[in-house]
């Protein structure tokens, strides 16, 4: 029964909480300052520990600390989907106004796909042991492809979501307000928004496939897992208007999320022999977050490209 009561005051919280987030972003018609992009990410992050209180007094302090891990590694990884969401934007010259359409149907497929992949992973997990190697092995790999990327390989013109609408639609260059479609001596052509919204989906599909194993390697109860996912992704379009602004200010970033991959990558492989905690792994992830972040600013690069 609580845990009935749980699902249904969490759909109620995100429910609510994304409403309001539209009418503020809408509101600022995109042209978010650093500032008021901060307040909302805190109010995203505020909401989502607050859920964790409630998640501790009503399933209990393991579950809690499980919550709060997954939450950590999930909103971290989420740090580098902005990153590549702000090389798409820039690719397709998307307008302030239109950046808000964008990431919402970015984070309502995140919604999706992450509830797809969590019950896929678990089931698979429970069914066939090993997956946890090959989630591990996934993890460390795409640690490994960050670390010896170095950020300027991405091309969202080469992205499969948006050589198929080229094929399927005559496309315009040009934006007309917010239409992802438009009518010309009665021809309908695809505008670059639709494009953008077809290349951020396929992107986060992608990571998905990253993220949502490193979550498993924390937790396989289905509640903790997809609560603590989504908290984190409907935050990210306020985090995306606040790294904007902020880019170039943490360098060494990607290196730490990198390090994260790689150690809960390394804790679903030898799982089997060797447990490390819940809280261990939480205090983990935060010192490695914290570090690249704390040697942004002791020692500043001049010439290195994140």
């Amino acid at each position: 029964m609580l845990r009935t009561d749980m699902w249904i005051a969490f759909w109620v919280v995100v429910l609510g909480a994304l409403f309001v987030d539209l009418a503020v972003v809408n509101k600022h018609k995109g042209k978010v300052t650093v500032r008021n992009a901060l307040v909302m990410v805190l109010c995203w992050v505020g909401l989502a520990l607050a859920f964790g209180a409630a998640v501790y007094f009503t399933l209990g302090s393991v579950k809690a600390v499980e919550y709060l891990t997954a939450y950590v590694v999930e909103y971290s990884l989420s740090v580098d989907n902005m990153f590549v969401f702000i090389i798409i934007f820039s690719y397709f010259a998307i307008p302030a106004e239109n950046q808000p359409t964008v990431l919402l149907w970015g984070v309502l497929g995140a919604v999706v796909m992450r509830f797809i992949f969590i019950f896929a992973g678990i089931k698979l997990i429970n069914a066939f042991s090993w997956m946890m190697f090959v989630f591990g092995a996934i993890l460390i790999f795409t640690a490994v492809k960050m670390l010896v990327n170095r950020g300027g390989n991405f091309n969202p013109g080469e992205n499969i979501a948006f050589k198929i609408i080229k094929k399927i639609f005559p496309f315009k260059e040009d934006y007309r307000g917010g239409n992802f479609f438009t009518v010309e001596n009665g021809r309908r052509f695809a505008t670059p928004l639709l494009a953008a919204v077809a290349v951020v989906e396929v992107t986060d599909l992608i990571f998905a496939v990253d993220s949502i194993p490193a979550v498993l390697s924390i937790t396989r109860d289905t509640f903790i897992v997809y609560t603590s996912n989504i908290f984190a992704v409907i935050g990210l379009r306020s985090l995306y208007f606040l790294l904007n602004g902020m880019a170039d200010k943490f360098p060494y970033l990607k290196y730490g999320i990198a390090a994260i991959l790689a150690f809960v990558g390394v804790k679903m492989i030898v799982a089997n022999w060797f447990h490390i905690s819940t809280p261990l792994s939480l205090g983990v992830v935060v010192g490695i977050l914290l570090l690249p972040i704390a040697a942004s600013y002791i020692f500043p690069p001049k010439n290195i490209k994140a």
